[in-house]
């Protein structure tokens, strides 16, 4: 069940700006996600495929990784998770700081332009951003230098569907805040600290079957967010 759930919230939320190819073609078919192989096939299939698998089905690994990864939070006293609250809408922001978002993250990005302060937003797809905020977005060629200058990192989560995580976090300066945000990101922490993350924000499932209930009845974040799911804030147990 927490397979299930887990690849539901995921790929609910991992939804393609569009497809690759007309759907009838034979590459694009290949790039879908197992359809109608995923009766009998073990979770240790699905994440063998991981390191070669192209976005769709590196979304399926990662969210079975994520639901298996549930079932050993309580033997895991070295990370503590509260739960009910969007890291998005309360994590403290420098005062004068430089924060770089990496994502369409809408609320982060409300609340810097409210901050007043500069910033600087990172996003491949500028048709997901606002005409507001392309005035905000660092071109390509200086992504590795603004990265390099932020005091924060605030991170979506896709990146580790696109394998743009890891050279992110080895471009942040020491002693930079890094925030990882999103239902890709709600897995064990410890590989995400190591390298450097002081934050996570991710989900959790609370009622499995409404949850079941709401996305297939094209329900979204709006419907199944404090009912049948809940936000989460990870951190170290001796953080602040």
């Amino acid at each position: 069940m927490y397979t299930i759930l887990g690849i539901s919230l995921l790929m609910f939320n991992f939804r393609p700006v569009e497809t690759p190819e007309a759907v009838c073609r034979p590459s694009s078919a290949r790039a879908m996600p197992y359809p109608g192989r995923f009766t009998g096939r073990s979770a240790q299939e699905f994440l063998r495929d991981l390191p070669r698998a192209p976005p769709l089905k590196k979304a399926v690994g990662i969210a079975i990784q994520n639901a298996l990864s549930e079932s050993c939070w309580k033997r895991r006293p070295d990370y503590t998770r509260e739960t009910g609250r969007d890291i998005l809408d309360t994590i403290p922001l420098p005062e004068d700081g430089y924060v770089v978002v990496v994502g369409a993250l809408v609320p982060i990005i409300r609340r810097l332009k409210a901050r007043g302060k500069p910033f600087g937003i990172l996003e491949l797809d500028l048709r997901t951003l606002k005409p507001g905020e392309l005035p905000d977005v660092i071109p390509q060629d200086n992504a590795d230098a603004a990265v390099r200058r932020a005091d924060m990192l605030v991170v979506t989560g896709t990146t580790l569907i696109n394998n743009t995580l890891e050279p992110l976090l080895a471009l942040a300066r020491p002693g930079a805040s890094v925030v990882v945000v999103g239902p890709t990101a709600s897995m064990l922490p410890g590989a995400f600290f190591r390298r450097g993350v002081t934050l996570l924000g991710g989900d959790r499932v609370t009622r499995p079957d409404e949850l079941l209930d709401t996305i297939a009845e094209d329900g979204s974040g709006y419907h199944f967010f404090g009912k049948s799911a809940e936000k989460t804030i990870v951190r170290r147990s001796d953080a602040s």
